[in-house]
């Protein structure tokens, strides 16, 4: 795909120009606004929106930020697609609550907002949220640990590798569903580190790269080298973090487990790098954003939510070699034909 570096008034941000729409679908544009453009779960959503985009005749901008947690880039982002007219913005925020006012201009001004993967904060601050069921996900690797410990569980020492110190809510929604799927009071649902079971040994964040994941681990195992479970906010701070315990030693004693489901993840439950990990599907997401778009542009018409949810369920399995009866999950072989990355 065609990239070129905006200027500096643009900052971090990387503008791909997908295609040119036909001319019957002239005037029927969108944009991509990711975290990152290297995070495999991110570029998939981008082949995701690219290829719908393609099929449907609508002309597609996609921009991403240095790292996750590049929230200005976001910023300017939203504004350049409102100035540039485009019909509909598909965005995995980075700040969840702080995106929100530009996000409003740009609802403003007619454009659609759909969030992807991450839910803004409030959730109803877009038109949409085309999600997995992040409180699920987490769910299901907590439950999946708590059963593989068993008795053991009870005196588990619990690590958490997070994201940004911001707390969006996908850090925040996988947080809690890992500690309700382990039996952890995760008091407050929408905050991170309030928490009083002293089974937990602490949180750090990574965000969401390898490094991150390695130097969290380290300051985690600082504060108890006993730590055995780890939660990891995705698969590539996971890795990280089984780097830093293979370091010292460790990577055998400390069950380690994600969300994500790319195939460079589950290739890691594979090789028992990660125990279980909780497989989302950005693809989908992407290309069902773009459908939304179209639609929206030819009849005003917005997408709704599943029943019974705030957001539309793009859907969640639980991928391990080493299943438990208490929890439904799908073996690596499932995952591998599923993954993406």
């Amino acid at each position: 795909m065609k990239k070129s570096v905006l200027s500096a008034a643009f900052g971090a941000l990387v503008l791909g120009v997908a295609f040119s729409a036909p001319a019957q679908a002239a005037g029927v544009s969108a944009c991509l606004i990711t975290k990152t453009d290297t995070n495999p779960f991110f570029v998939k959503m981008k082949e995701g929106a690219t290829a719908k985009a393609k099929e449907l005749g609508v002309t597609l901008k996609s921009y991403a930020g240095k790292i996750d947690g590049d929230s200005e880039s976001q910023v300017a982002a939203i504004e350049s697609c409102v100035a540039d007219g485009a019909k509909g913005i598909l965005i995995t925020a980075s700040d969840t609550k702080g995106i929100v006012p530009t996000v409003k201009k740009a609802r403003d001004a007619g454009v659609l907002v759909i969030a992807l993967d991450t839910p803004l904060d409030p959730i109803n601050a877009a038109d949409a949220t085309f999600a997995t069921d992040n409180l699920l996900a987490g769910k299901l690797i907590g439950q999946w640990a708590k059963e593989t410990m068993g008795d053991k569980a009870k005196d588990a020492k619990v690590g958490f590798l997070d994201l940004t110190p911001d707390q969006p809510t996908v850090d925040v929604l996988r947080d809690q569903g890992f500690m309700i799927g382990f039996g952890i009071d995760p008091k407050n649902p929408d905050k991170i580190g309030d928490e009083t079971d002293k089974r937990i040994v602490g949180h750090d964040v990574t965000n969401g790269n390898e490094e991150g994941g390695r130097k969290a681990m380290e300051n985690l195992l600082q504060k108890d080298s006993g730590i055995n479970v780890i939660h990891t906010i995705n698969e590539p701070s996971a890795v990280g973090a089984y780097q830093a315990l293979k370091a010292v030693g460790m990577e055998k004693k400390v069950l380690i487990v994600s969300v994500d489901g790319g195939c460079p993840g589950v290739k890691s439950v594979k090789e028992g790098v990660i125990g279980a990990t909780s497989q989302q599907y950005p693809l989908l997401m992407a290309s069902l954003g773009i459908e939304a778009i179209k639609k929206f542009a030819d009849t005003k018409e917005k997408p709704k939510p599943t029943e019974g949810k705030s957001f539309f369920d793009t859907g969640v399995a639980l991928v391990t070699d080493k299943p438990v009866p208490a929890v439904k999950s799908i073996d690596v072989k499932e995952g591998t034909a599923k993954c993406w990355g």
